[in-house]
């Protein structure tokens, strides 16, 4: 169903991007990988790719400068010569205290922002067009801080509220020839959280799952959405162990 289709995936090389990659490439999606200081990582995760006996190229572009999100959208369709599946899957933060209103800087709000709902947007204004004509889908990895306030900052949980609401509005917008769904995982296992080892234990704790998500936990919804879920449009999906009830 999805052999010799093509996925842009953001923040690809690392983390929940990776694991993404890998269980599209393992049912026969050509890999188009966005990184933007990553590039050890990506290049690694597109061997692995390509491993699994299909194409993976690499694309370095910051997604909150529409210009650089517009040129790789472009290089991408030209050199897999089709956009079938986007995942926005970049994101960015900075972890202050909800207690700490000084310290959530302004700064801090634009270069979230910028990444996290700007940026989301710029990938599938961009790749729009070439998504309608191939009747492709667009899945957009939220958080449950977008739904419950919590999370590293303020201004990130602010950032996901606001990525789970252009998700309904895009679902509307680009239907019915394209189908946009968001994934809004709990803590996963990644850099991210790294050094936070009695955080994650104590959130493992009041999961009824009994631990966090490890990135293909994340990766088989997201495959799943794409592949299994024709009548699916404009939700979000929670993966969280069953932690936000």
């Amino acid at each position: 169903m999805l052999k010799d289709k093509t996925a842009l995936i953001t923040g690809g090389g690392t983390g929940i991007g990776r694991a993404i990659a890998l269980v599209l490439a393992k049912s026969g999606v050509n890999i188009a990988l966005n990184y933007s200081r990553s590039e050890e990582e990506a290049l690694k995760t597109c061997q692995e790719v390509k491993d699994l006996g299909v194409q993976s190229k690499i694309y370095k572009a910051n997604v909150a400068v529409d210009a650089e999100v517009k040129a790789m959208v472009s290089q991408v369709t030209s050199d897999f010569g089709a956009l079938d599946i986007l995942v926005n899957n970049a994101g960015m933060t900075h972890f202050v205290d909800h207690s700490d209103l000084e310290g959530m800087k302004d700064e801090y709000w634009d270069e979230i922002f910028g990444v996290n709902v700007k940026g989301m947007f710029f990938c599938c204004r961009a790749a729009a067009e070439e998504l309608k004509k191939n009747r492709g889908c667009i899945i957009n990895i939220s958080s449950i801080a977008g739904l419950t306030g919590l999370g590293s900052s303020i201004a990130y949980a602010a950032s996901k509220a606001a990525a789970t609401s252009v998700t309904k509005s895009l679902a509307r917008v680009l239907a019915p020839e394209v189908r946009v769904n968001a994934v809004a995982p709990g803590i996963v296992q990644t850099r991210w959280v790294e050094g936070k080892e009695a955080h994650i234990s104590k959130l493992a704790e009041g999961t009824p799952l009994g631990r966090v998500a490890e990135p293909k936990d994340i990766a088989e919804v997201v495959y799943s959405l794409i592949a299994n879920a024709g009548f699916v449009t404009g939700q979000t999906i929670v993966v969280d162990g069953g932690n936000f009830i």
